[in-house]
């Protein structure tokens, strides 16, 4: 038999059935549909965060204070921030002070208790080009506003107190503050999310002493190995071991990681779905070889091998299963393409889940085929003609 007449007879029943060749595609068609999108999804989203790491760099490190030798909480020294911009390397560094015991208030007339878990925190104006944030509305502070009550909110902050734009005003420990910027969500310091920024000059109303609770350092690219070895010392040249210095980035890169451990899960859900639409294309295989007897019989009795019968029927499964691969890649591909264009990403399909998909949609129809084509084949003519 020739290829054309390998799959013109494979395609026969296929076609004279085709609401049970539908079904049965179905099956196959939603397990690699649901292997391919988790796949693009997956990364989409590892793009997507990789595409940030890219934009913000991997080039800002952050110095905190960290525990004494007893577990006591440290501080970093009020010296930390400029002896930090000596070191070699540094391209910027901005510090900033947590401001004890202040609420950050719509009005006076609401209870100190609602804080909304918004803190007050002490900015240098270069904090935002530190971290690299951008501004959603207004403008971010700088040496003039730094000295008046003037406040930048964090994205999150905004949202709770319901300020949507600059122009407005908070109470924030006994004093009206002007909101004079609103930031994006700072994905490097996700912490200045909640926060309310004011100058150094300005917290000083509030008994801030100027000692930095964190400081921000951007570094040389080529550098930043050589740079982070010598923050702590620099920082705290007295208690080294009582400066953590951490890498805001690597969350990033953590959080890109575990993309792919959670798409193995999927992956196996996938998997699933596609087991069961084998069984169904084996279960339909094997109820059509039951009622084609009297076909398999006559193609028998006018000279048909039981090879080429069973090759029939193997060719009939391979279609089915390979006609559904087909389709849930592409369907893959579509939910693919959505989900990316809803959350704002790059959409990416990998190649080889598309191309993976259909090949493992052919693989489990061959398998499912493999003994209603046996079957088949080895029913003697007299046999099938006698049961028609």
């Amino acid at each position: 038999m020739t290829l054309a007449d390998v799959l013109r007879t494979g395609s026969l029943g296929l076609r004279t059935r085709r609401a049970r060749a539908a079904l049965s595609a179905l099956g196959i068609a939603i397990g690699v549909a649901s292997m391919v999108a988790v796949l693009g999804i997956s990364e989409s989203s590892k793009a997507d965060l990789l595409a940030q790491l890219d934009r913000l760099g991997t080039n800002l490190l952050r110095v905190a204070p960290g525990q004494s030798f007893l577990g006591e909480e440290a501080v970093l020294p009020e010296s930390a921030a400029p002896m930090l911009r000596r070191v070699d390397g540094v391209q910027s560094v901005a510090a900033t002070a947590a401001v004890p015991d202040v609420t950050v208030r719509r009005s006076p007339y609401i209870d100190e208790a609602e804080t909304g878990g918004i803190s007050v925190l002490a900015a240098d104006p270069s904090l935002r080009g530190a971290v690299g944030a951008t501004l959603a509305r207004g403008t971010f502070l700088n040496a003039g506003t730094a000295r008046y009550p003037a406040v930048v909110l964090g994205a999150d902050a905004a949202r709770r107190l319901g300020i949507r734009d600059a122009g407005a005003r908070v109470w924030i420990g006994g004093r009206w503050f002007s909101v004079v910027g609103i930031l994006d969500p700072v994905t490097l310091a996700s912490g200045l999310d909640s926060a309310a920024l004011i100058g150094f000059a300005a917290a000083e109303a509030f008994g801030l002493e100027g000692d930095a609770s964190t400081i921000y350092v951007r570094a040389d690219n080529e550098r930043l190995a050589a740079v982070r070895e010598l923050l702590a010392r620099t920082a705290n040249p007295q208690r080294p071991e009582e400066v953590e210095v951490s890498r805001p980035s690597d969350a990033l890169e953590a959080r890109a990681a575990a993309k792919t451990a959670f798409t193995s899960l999927f992956l196996g859900l996938g998997a699933v779905a596609l087991l069961v639409g084998g069984v169904g294309i084996a279960n339909v295989m094997v109820i059509s070889v039951l009622e084609r007897r009297s076909e398999i019989g006559l193609r028998r009795a006018l000279g048909a091998t039981r090879r080429h019968v069973g090759v029939q029927f193997l060719s009939e499964a391979l279609l089915l299963a390979g006609l559904g691969g087909l389709a849930g890649s592409v369907l893959g591909a579509l939910v693919t393409l959505g989900y990316a264009a809803t959350e704002g990403w790059t959409a990416a399909v990998p190649p080889v889940a598309l191309a993976g998909g259909v090949a493992v949609a052919v693989l489990a129809g061959g398998v499912s085929g493999l003994y209603p084509a046996l079957r088949a084949a080895r029913l003697s003519p007299t046999e099938a003609l006698r049961s028609a």
